[in-house]
């Protein structure tokens, strides 16, 4: 049973964060980088230009602040910043193929769930490029020192399956109980699957209804989703999932689940009543397809770099990304 109070006071507390952080400090952090990020693509010193894949964090943490701002405090439709933070997320993964050699034990500057929620977030802005090439990395690397998959939050496996099954595309050759098919196989292959979660609550009814051709069906799902969210949500600081001040009451999974069905044809509800749905960061517009984002100028000097040092770099391959 959802408190309703609770919920409403963790609210508070995850949009009045983002008053308490001043956007000033982060900035200056930004702009700290910029004199470092400068200083060694000017120097071209290719000995210390680990330190750009690691000073990506910071304008990841620049935008992200920027977005926070905009939409939860001054209440704005503005999606530009957040799109901008899940191209650093596509960058970062990027960069760390570089060193994968070199440096073997880098700390990654991403997580698994970073990466499935830039991948489904490539399909709602519909960059089908970028997509695949952040799919292909997926694929390449699931499991490994690169994308440690060894991951418990629930929704998380719900997004990569139901784009699966959407993409018609197999992971570990499954798309349909993925979660307990890499725990079968990476226990086989001594890998890390403990946190792996052995079910996925809400997510599995959804994933073996998500196509239903009735709106009620769907509707009643999607409350279910809502009301799994909100109980997460409203232990902010504690709970694993959704507990966080980051994406904690921002249900991109449920956005998710309506953008395929709108794709494919199928009917989705046309308003919600529950907080969670109406919050600022849930009624964010997407266009379809969304317009690429005005480059970040040290973004823009980090991937030239890699360009010109490492021909093996994985956008070298493919062109002109994000534009």
């Amino acid at each position: 049973m959802l408190n309703q109070k609770k919920l409403e006071l963790a609210y508070r507390r995850y949009s009045k964060n983002f008053e308490g952080i001043k956007f000033e400090d982060v900035e200056k952090g930004y702009l700290d980088n910029q004199n470092e990020i400068t200083s060694i693509v000017d120097l071209n010193s290719v000995e210390k230009d680990h330190i750009l894949l690691i000073d990506l964090d910071s304008i990841e943490s620049y935008y992200l602040s920027k977005w926070k701002n905009d939409v939860l405090i001054n209440r704005e439709d503005n999606i530009e910043d957040f799109k901008k933070i899940m191209i650093v997320v596509f960058y970062q993964c990027m960069g760390q193929d570089l060193y994968k050699i070199r440096y073997p034990k880098m700390m990654l500057e991403y997580s698994f769930r970073d990466v499935i929620a830039s991948l489904i977030h490539f399909t709602m802005f519909g960059w089908e490029k970028e997509e695949k090439i952040l799919f292909d990395f997926i694929v390449k690397h699931f499991g490994g020192r690169l994308l440690d998959t060894n991951d418990w939050n629930k929704h998380t496996w719900f997004l990569l399956e139901l784009y699966l099954q959407y993409r018609n595309k197999t992971i570990a050759g499954a798309n349909q109980n993925l979660h307990i098919t890499v725990r079968e196989q990476f226990n086989k292959s001594n890998l890390e699957y403990d946190l792996i979660p052995k079910d996925l609550d809400i997510y599995s009814e959804v994933l073996e209804n998500w196509a239903t051709p009735q709106l009620d069906e769907i509707k009643t799902l999607i409350e279910k989703m809502s009301m799994f969210h909100s109980n997460l949500a409203s232990e902010l600081g504690e709970s694993i999932e959704f507990g966080d001040y980051r994406y904690g009451f921002y249900p991109y999974e449920i956005l998710f689940l309506i953008h395929v069905r709108k794709k494919i044809g199928l009917p989705v509800p046309d308003h919600f009543d529950d907080l969670l749905m109406n919050t600022p960061e849930a009624k964010m517009t997407i266009g379809d397809p969304e317009p690429y984002p005005e480059w970040d100028p040290l973004l823009r000097l980090i991937d030239n770099f890699y360009r010109k040092n490492y021909p093996d770099y994985i956008p070298n391959k493919h062109g002109e990304l994000f534009q």
